[in-house]
């Protein structure tokens, strides 16, 4: 048994219609990264022109590395991080007042270990409101955060993470319950 590679390398994965997309947001994308630190609405205006659908208040740092705007669906009063990856192949949706801190990746694609042709795979991620994804995690293909729910740095979550949970670690373990501090008047 062996793997078929160069079928992989040889299969159409995109259509026309997605490549030539795909070469706009090349000269897009080096717009976006020349808009100044804290214009983040000029940023998300470009997004926006790609077919993202951008929330109001969102904050997206230059140095964020999108793959497909039309495939990315950000809530409102959300904030991207320095250096965070959106490897969106499949649709990523990330909901409102989340926090994807620096250096964190979010990967929607991978390939079926299974096939001997090792078929691209486009799975989506969600994440919901009032999560936060810490610095440098991994939030893998196919995967659902819960709201409020917290992956802790450098963590590597490959499975859906409950609602109101603390994961961290590689795999990502579930520590403890997230609560908040009710703040007194």
């Amino acid at each position: 048994m062996t793997l078929k590679i160069n079928e992989n390398r040889n299969a159409q994965k995109y259509t026309w219609q997605i490549q030539l997309g795909r070469i706009a947001w090349a000269f897009g994308e080096f717009i976006f990264r020349l808009i100044p630190r804290p214009l983040f609405e000029t940023r998300c205006w470009i997004l926006r022109l790609f077919g993202a659908k951008i929330g109001r208040r969102v904050h997206l740092y230059n140095s964020v590395k999108i793959t497909f705007p039309w495939l990315l669906e950000i809530g409102d009063d959300t904030a991207i991080g320095e250096r965070a990856r959106i490897y969106n192949l499949g649709k990523i949706t990330i909901g409102a007042r989340v926090t994807v801190s620096q250096g964190s990746h979010l990967c929607a694609g991978s390939h079926d270990y299974r096939s001997p042709t090792m078929d691209l795979q486009k799975l989506p991620i969600t994440i919901a409101d009032d999560a936060w994804i810490c610095a440098d995690a991994f939030i893998g293909p196919a995967v659902n955060i819960g709201n409020g729910a917290i992956v802790g740095a450098r963590a590597v979550a490959m499975k859906n993470v409950p609602a109101w949970t603390i994961v961290v670690g590689n795999p990502a373990t579930h520590i403890k319950k997230r609560s908040l501090r009710v703040e007194s008047e």
